[in-house]
């Protein structure tokens, strides 16, 4: 089989709602929502291991530390080991007194009581209840009519209004999914729902929360929204229900529409820790809670070691978060192009300069500093980087400050190299291409081992003790100041004749342990530019350093 060339006479386009006068395209998203982890449940049923009573302990605790204040703890009539584990966090009084536990059981009166017993003596609990109501469910898997399946809802909310009347020790709360709601009928969720509201009696005060799952994504983020908004504004009794979100991700919009469904009158979001989930995943908490947080909202979640994050959810899944996941993953602040190096190494120098806290720094959205990420990473070298990328490897690595002109010269010698290696440069690489190039001595021509200088008049003497092609020599010059002096030393012992252009030097480190760095151009009389460094203790003798450096590149 191939792709159709018509792919109409098998797919239909997703219809539209008719939502008039919709209002969630001019909302902006000011507070955090109600975050609801279903790692443990949703995210687990999607693993080929599944997590043990070890790694789901782990993740919990996970989830606690970064805030999260409801959690889906599992599906407890799924089998002994989720009932175990979960009736153990109750037992040995480890959920918070802040936090409330979460399981999902179908419309069953079996399972529905299962799953009570499973958090029987927990301070509060949520007992979530679902039955898909779609057309392709209703025709395909259950040969059932609509009053068919709104009866099934309306007696799963029985048994969870009859369940709780028999566990009255715990505070119960109640969840009800129309399942499959995104491509359900709008009218027949809001009918679904309402009879179950009926059933609960739910009051502003203590709530339902009514979940709107896109179990499986078929329609732009857009469509959705309309969805959320349409529901919001035609369910009875909305002050009664806490809208809650669970969109999956076979689109790749999950995110996008979650985003979109708080526009449209939402108030909770169900999702996972980097969007783990079955098929493409669901939406992933860490991006939307970040992306808020871009935007200058608190998200209420705590990402500040965003790496110990990574690495239990890996440990727990056994699956990578991909090294592009906004935010997460490891390459999401690494540039390798040099034109976006360029830019962010004067996004940074622009911040030393501010008075401010605001961070406008290109081609990186957040700070990776807010979320435990150094750095040292944000710029990487290959054969696509540029004069800025190699400039801010050696000054992040070695404290170095190239001028612009010296970092356009050295970075034709990196390219090279990562042209011959065929792979990515690190710091210890490009440190020893600089270092071969401008600050050893062995095998050059000129070589210092000491100097001295004087004054006569306003001339300037330079007195040294060189190695020359090998030989040690006793040189001297004058000029106007030390660098000339040297120069001019240098041209009378058959070095090149050269003219100072540029020069600069900066202090490396702090207190006792400081060095300094000397850089100069010079020119000779052909015309070519030469480019030298000088690294001492003493600020002169790197200058004197530097000219032999760039003496050494003729």
């Amino acid at each position: 089989m191939t792709m159709l060339r018509d792919p109409s006479v098998k797919y239909s386009a997703f219809p539209q709602v008719p939502l008039a006068n919709r209002e969630w395209p001019g909302r902006v998203n000011t507070k955090a929502p109600i975050w609801l982890s279903t790692d443990m449940r949703d995210g687990n049923q999607a693993l080929i291991d599944p997590m043990d009573a070890e790694k789901k302990a782990r993740f919990f605790d996970l989830l606690v530390r970064i805030g999260l204040k409801e959690i889906e703890v599992g599906f407890p009539s799924a089998g002994a080991t989720e009932y175990d584990f979960i009736s153990g966090l109750v037992r040995d009084g480890r959920i918070p007194d802040d936090v409330t536990p979460q399981v999902l059981t179908q419309s069953r009166a079996d399972l529905i009581r299962t799953s009570f017993d499973s958090l029987a003596g927990a301070r509060t609990a949520i007992v979530h209840v679902y039955n898909a109501v779609s057309p392709a469910w209703r025709k395909i898997v259950f040969g059932m009519d609509m009053a068919d399946i709104k009866g099934i809802a309306i007696e799963g909310a029985k048994q969870l209004r009859d369940n709780a009347a028999r566990l009255p020790q715990t505070n119960w709360r109640f969840e009800y999914s129309p399942e499959t709601f995104s491509t359900a009928e709008l009218d027949f969720s809001i009918e679904c729902c309402e009879a179950v509201m009926q059933i609960l009696a739910p009051t502003a005060e203590n709530p339902i929360i009514l979940n709107l799952p896109a179990t499986v994504e078929a329609s732009t983020a857009n469509i959705y929204a309309d969805q959320i908004e349409y529901f919001c504004k035609n369910l009875p009794n909305r002050d009664r229900a806490i809208i809650s979100l669970h969109t999956h991700n076979d689109r790749g919009t999950g995110v996008a529409a979650a985003e979109l469904g708080l526009l449209a009158g939402a108030d909770r979001v169900e999702g996972c820790l980097f969007g783990n989930g079955e098929r493409t995943g669901n939406t992933c908490l860490v991006t939307i809670a970040l992306n808020m947080y871009t935007q200058g909202v608190d998200p209420q979640l705590d990402f500040s070691n965003i790496d110990e994050v990574i690495q239990t959810v890996e440990y727990c899944n056994n699956l990578p978060v991909h090294p592009r996941h906004p935010y997460g993953g490891e390459l999401v602040y690494t540039a390798f192009s040099g034109s976006h190096q360029d830019a962010i190494k004067k996004g940074f120098a622009a911040r030393e300069r501010q008075n401010d806290e605001r961070w406008e720094v290109p081609y990186l959205p957040i700070d990776p500093a807010d979320l435990g990420r150094s750095y040292e990473a944000v710029i990487r070298v290959n054969s696509q980087s540029g004069k800025g990328g190699v400039a801010w490897v050696l000054e992040q690595d070695k404290g170095l400050k190239l001028p612009k002109k010296m970092q356009a010269s050295f970075s034709h010698i990196v390219q090279a190299l990562a042209d011959e290696t065929s792979r990515e440069l690190g710091a210890e690489d490009i440190w020893h291409a600089f270092e071969g190039q401008y600050l050893a001595t062995e095998a050059k021509r000129f070589q210092l081992v000491d100097w001295s200088e004087t004054h006569s008049g306003s001339d300037r003497i330079f007195a040294g003790k060189l190695t020359i092609d090998g030989t040690p020599r006793s040189v001297s010059g004058r000029g106007n100041g030390l660098m000339s002096s040297v120069i001019a030393a240098l041209s009378e012992s058959g070095g090149p004749v050269m003219d100072i252009v540029d020069y600069s030097e900066h202090a490396i480190g702090q207190g006792s342990n400081v060095q300094a760095a000397a850089y100069v151009e010079c020119r000779t009389a052909d015309g070519k530019s030469l480019f030298g460094c000088g690294l001492d203790t003493d600020v002169a003798t790197a200058s004197v350093r530097a000219i032999l450096s760039a003496a050494n590149g003729a």
